[in-house]
């Protein structure tokens, strides 16, 4: 069953080739590739789990999981396929779960982690992965993601609106950086709009300093699953796709125009292997993180990339341990400074939801997919995400049939 996994590099990558390979750069790419997961990303599960009526504790129980687990996975396969394979956590995905959270318990939601997990490893072990990625048309998945997406961008603007003395000078330094790419080479848009969110916060009195200076390491709660049949029928082939073709698919591009060939079904395997054990501590389900992939291969030799790899995933391990204090200090921020942050790590996100959702076929199904998600309207109990998927589908292969055809044609 697991024949078509790819094998390891031979001979594996010897302590003294990592000691020959090491450096500055392939490490500071390490940094910023975990930065980027451990700011805005976090700032989009928070958002997700307290609108979803999470406490403290399950925070950081799930903030734990998706860093010390997927970082042991970062650090294990780029040593094993030496090449810089990055794993964190879906981001669409974790918004699905936040719109699920509405109408179900977390303990279903947990129930859901486990099935998908055990879907994809089946995916990997049996080579099914790849016909399974093409069977569903990005442009419908993507104007599904739009949807669900599309919440944190009118929440940014709510922001704005309710809180403009910290959510402006967020977007106004964001908007900066990314404008001035001299300035924003050095100092990421997401990263500056962060630092100057704090600043303004603090200078208006707005953090909670009651709680600050209270440092203690995880201690992971472990999430009993509830098994239901609306959970596993709204989430786990949504979250499934959200891991397989919009979050891996994006993580398999990046690392190709690099020069690197991903092993997929070793890939598929292990977000496998990462959901069940991310379910056990209430975490969303594992995949590869296209984003910080692709900052780990923006400089340097290609041979050396895994370098930066092993860096993330061992600064996440150690991240993972100290969930309690990231959880604690981002929870006595203004409600504005996170809905600022998940909003504008969002933009990009969705501006390319809907360029891959209208370009070119399947626009039909794709606008459906989007209206019938932002609609938000559950049915049997399951939510929209779902519905959209399935209505976006229905639509197209009814009325765009010629779109599935030039596909086959294409194959």
């Amino acid at each position: 069953m697991f024949s078509h996994l790819e094998r390891p590099r031979s001979p594996l990558t010897s302590a003294r080739q990592i000691r020959a390979d090491v450096g500055a750069t392939y490490i500071a790419h390490g940094f910023i590739g975990w930065l980027f997961a451990a700011t805005a990303p976090v700032a989009i599960i928070l958002a997700v789990g307290v609108r979803g009526g999470l406490d403290e504790a399950a925070l950081a129980s799930w903030i734990f999981g998706v860093f010390f687990i997927n970082g042991v996975i970062t650090a294990l396969f780029s040593w094993l396929y030496r090449q810089p394979l990055a794993f964190f956590w879906t981001i669409p995905g974790t918004v699905l779960v936040g719109a699920a959270l509405n109408h179900l318990s977390f303990p279903q939601v947990i129930g859901a982690y486990y099935a998908t997990g055990a879907l994809m490893i089946v995916l990997g072990a049996t080579g099914w992965v790849r016909p399974a990625m093409r069977a569903i048309p990005m442009p419908i998945v993507m104007g599904m993601v739009a949807g669900v997406f599309l919440r944190f961008g009118v929440d940014l603007v709510k922001a704005l609106h309710t809180d403009f003395a910290i959510a402006a000078p967020m977007v106004g330094v964001w908007l900066l950086l990314n404008a001035r790419r001299d300035i924003g080479h050095y100092i990421p848009p997401i990263i500056g709009a962060l630092l100057v969110g704090a600043i303004a916060a603090a200078a208006l009195g707005r953090f909670d300093t009651s709680a600050l200076g209270h440092f203690g390491l995880v201690r992971p709660m472990v999430q009993a699953p509830d098994w239901s049949w609306a959970a596993m029928t709204e989430l786990v082939i949504p979250l499934a796709v959200t891991v397989l073709v919009v979050q891996n698919g994006q993580g398999y591009a990046v690392l190709g125009a690099a020069g690197h060939e991903a092993p997929v079904d070793s890939i598929t395997v292990a977000c496998g292997v990462g959901s069940l054990l991310g379910a056990v501590v209430g975490s969303v389900s594992t995949c590869l993180a296209g984003p910080t992939n692709a900052i780990l291969v923006s400089a340097g030799e290609r041979d050396r990339h895994y370098i930066a790899g092993l860096a993330t995933g061992l600064i996440s391990i150690a991240f993972g341990l100290m969930a309690p204090t990231l959880t604690r200090l981002m929870l006595i921020a203004p409600k504005a400074f996170i809905a600022v942050l998940a909003g504008l790590a969002m933009l990009r996100v969705l501006q390319s939801a809907f360029v891959a959702s209208f370009k070119e076929r399947f626009s039909l199904g794709a606008l459906v997919a989007f209206i019938v998600t932002v609609a938000d309207l559950a049915l049997f109990n399951i939510g929209a995400a779902f519905w959209g998927l399935i209505a976006g589908l229905l639509t197209s292969w009814i009325l765009e049939r010629a779109d599935f055809r030039a596909i086959r044609f294409a194959d």
